[in-house]
């Protein structure tokens, strides 16, 4: 009886203790697994309030096929770790519906022999011990026999309280799998979602690349008519500069003297219009990673504001100019030439001689990619200079 419960000791520490360890392990990995999802969710969600403000504000097209590519990969990220989730919930159901067959198998085994032993005890009688006690030839055989009946004793109060600990397990493995199940369940819905969720953030990032690309082919087609009109612009200009050099043009005598823009004026210079400076003079790469160059700067303000000019001169041009759209050019003499575009009135005509500080139109949109604002330049000498250093500082 020693041996057999020495042995039974040792089913329950080597059925049991491994079971709980890996238990524990895999309970370990789930809590990984789910704080992984939790950040991969979070960093998910700060990409999403970044996407809301970028539509809510003027963008760069790439700047949110980018954040699509990114919430694209952390959705994919999430369905990867739900993935992960489940095989490690699938497992751990596998792992108790084993130890909870084990756990029932053992308990019917305890319980017929626990069933067994009632009936023998049934059978014999509650004096059964007394009689074996008392019916030995000598005393050393009662010390045996005491110890005998001891060891049944013991054994059937380890017998019994097994029973209750299988009883507990059984019911606690039963508790633990009606809770995998659910996790199960719930784990699937969010997968569900979550591939969704996925097939949508495909169709926007495609729909977002057709976007990218037509804004591509806009951009494009829009940086080839820049070029054209700023290549009119210098015809125009070249022309009245060969005319008056030849001193056959019918210019005025500004246009036949000295400038009216003097090298003491520079950085002095009245603004044409009050506002703030939307896009500077030189090369600039746009998000899209086209370059353009701006012969001028860009000045917003508000549709109607009156245009006035920096210096006196004679109208040279007065009328629509490609991508200028509504635009006035001032010869101020000298080869000197002031540029007033994106207009949306003129109040002047070709030929007329303006003074300085005279309205000659009004603040329009000639380009849909920007705000209302005055495109305003310098020609000095002949090549376009950087009209802000000329103007007074404000």
């Amino acid at each position: 009886m020693r041996y057999r419960a020495i042995a039974l000791g040792a089913m329950l520490l080597l059925g049991v203790l491994p079971m709980a360890l890996t238990a524990q392990d895999t309970d370990a990995r789930l809590k990984s697994n789910r704080e992984e999802l939790d950040r991969i969710r979070r960093e998910r969600a700060e990409l999403q309030q970044r996407m809301n403000k970028l539509q809510s504000s003027a963008h760069s097209l790439n700047d949110e096929l980018k954040n699509i590519n990114k919430q694209h990969d952390a959705t994919k990220r999430v369905v990867s770790s739900l993935d992960q989730q489940l095989g490690l919930i699938t497992d751990e159901v596998k792992g108790t519906t084993s130890s909870l067959v084990r756990a029932e198998d053992e308990a019917e085994a305890k319980r017929a022999i626990l069933n067994h032993r009632l009936v023998e005890i049934y059978k014999r009688g509650p004096l059964f011990d007394f009689q074996a006690l008392l019916s030995a030839d000598s005393f050393g055989e009662l010390i045996a026999r005491y110890k005998y009946l001891h060891e049944i004793a013991v054994h059937d109060r380890a017998l019994v309280k097994r029973m209750d600990d299988l009883r507990t397990t059984i019911r606690g493995r039963r508790r633990q799998l009606v809770s995998l199940q659910s996790d199960v369940q719930q784990n699937r819905l969010e997968k569900a979602q979550e591939e969704s969720r996925l097939q949508a953030l495909e169709s926007q990032r495609q729909k977002s690349l057709v976007r990218v690309q037509a804004d591509s082919r806009k951009t494009q087609e829009r940086l080839a008519q820049v070029k054209r009109s700023e290549s009119r612009l210098n015809d125009i200009i070249s022309s009245i500069e060969a005319a008056r050099r030849r001193g056959s043009s019918k210019a005025s005598a500004i246009a036949r003297g000295a400038s009216s823009i003097k090298t003491s004026d520079y950085g002095k210079l009245d603004w044409p219009v009050d506002g703030n400076i939307l896009y500077n003079f030189g090369r600039v790469v746009r998000p899209d990673n086209t370059t353009l160059r701006w012969n001028g700067i860009g000045i917003a303000a508000a549709p109607g504001t009156p245009v006035r000019a920096v210096a006196a001169g004679d109208v040279v041009l007065a009328g629509q100019l490609g991508t200028y759209g509504q635009t006035v050019i001032v010869e101020h003499g000298g080869g000197d030439y002031s540029v007033y575009g994106s207009l949306s009135r003129i109040s002047v005509a070709k030929g007329a001689h303006i003074s300085k500080g005279q309205v000659i139109g009004e603040v329009g949109t000639s380009d849909p990619d920007l705000p209302p604002h005055l495109h305003f330049e310098i020609r000095h000498g002949g090549p376009a200079v950087d009209p802000a250093t000329w103007l007074r500082g404000h």
